[in-house]
C-alpha cells in the first residue's frame, strides 16, 4: 500500500476523475437514453408477448370447450338419429309383418273362396252325373220291365191295386 501511495500524482487523479466524469456525462447523454429506451421496449415487448401468450391460452382453452361442446352435440345428434333409425326399422318391420298378414288373409279367404266354388262345382257335376246316371239305370230298368206285353199288363194291375178310390 506504501507504494502505492508514493507514487500517487494528484494531477493525474484530478485527469482521471474529469474523464471519468466526462465519460459518465457522454454516456448519460448518448448511451443511457437509448439504452433505457432499448430495454423498456424489450420490457413491453416481453410483456405484451406474455399477455398475447396468456390470451392465446385462454382462446385455445375457449377452443377446447367449444368442441367438446359440438362433440357432446354430435354424439348426441348421432344417438339421435340412430334411435330413429331404429324406430323406423322397427315401424317398417311392423308395417310389412301387418301388410304380409293382412295379404296371407287376403290370399287364405281367395283360396277358401275358390276351394268353396270348386266344391259346389263338383258337386254340381256330381249331382249331374248320378241324375244322367238314374235316368239311364232307370230307363234300362223300365226298358226290361216293359218288354213284353205280360209284364206290362202285371205293372199296370199292381198300380192299379196300389191305388184305393175313395
Amino acid at each position: 500500500m506504501e507504494v502505492l501511495l508514493n507514487d500517487f500524482s494528484p494531477g493525474l487523479f484530478i485527469v482521471q476523475t474529469i474523464l471519468l466524469l466526462g465519460l459518465i456525462f457522454l454516456m448519460v447523454k448518448f448511451a443511457w437514453k437509448p439504452i433505457l429506451n432499448s430495454l423498456n421496449e424489450r420490457e413491453t415487448g416481453i410483456q405484451e408477448a406474455l399477455a398475447a401468450a396468456e390470451k392465446a391460452k385462454a382462446d385455445m382453452q375457449n377452443l377446447q370447450a367449444d368442441n367438446d361442446r359440438m362433440l357432446q352435440e354430435a354424439r348426441a345428434e348421432r344417438e339421435s338419429m340412430l334411435k330413429e333409425a331404429r324406430e323406423i326399422k322397427e315401424k317398417m318391420i311392423a308395417d310389412s309383418k301387418e301388410q304380409a298378414k293382412a295379404e296371407g288373409d287376403k290370399m287364405l279367404k281367395q283360396a277358401q273362396a275358390a276351394i268353396e266354388s270348386e266344391k259346389k262345382a263338383a258337386v254340381a257335376d256330381i249331382k249331374s252325373q248320378v241324375a244322367e246316371l238314374s235316368v239311364a239305370i232307370a230307363e234300362k230298368v223300365i226298358k226290361e220291365e216293359l218288354s213284353s206285353n205280360e209284364k206290362q199288363l202285371k205293372l199296370v194291375d199292381t198300380m192299379l191295386s196300389d191305388i184305393k178310390l175313395n
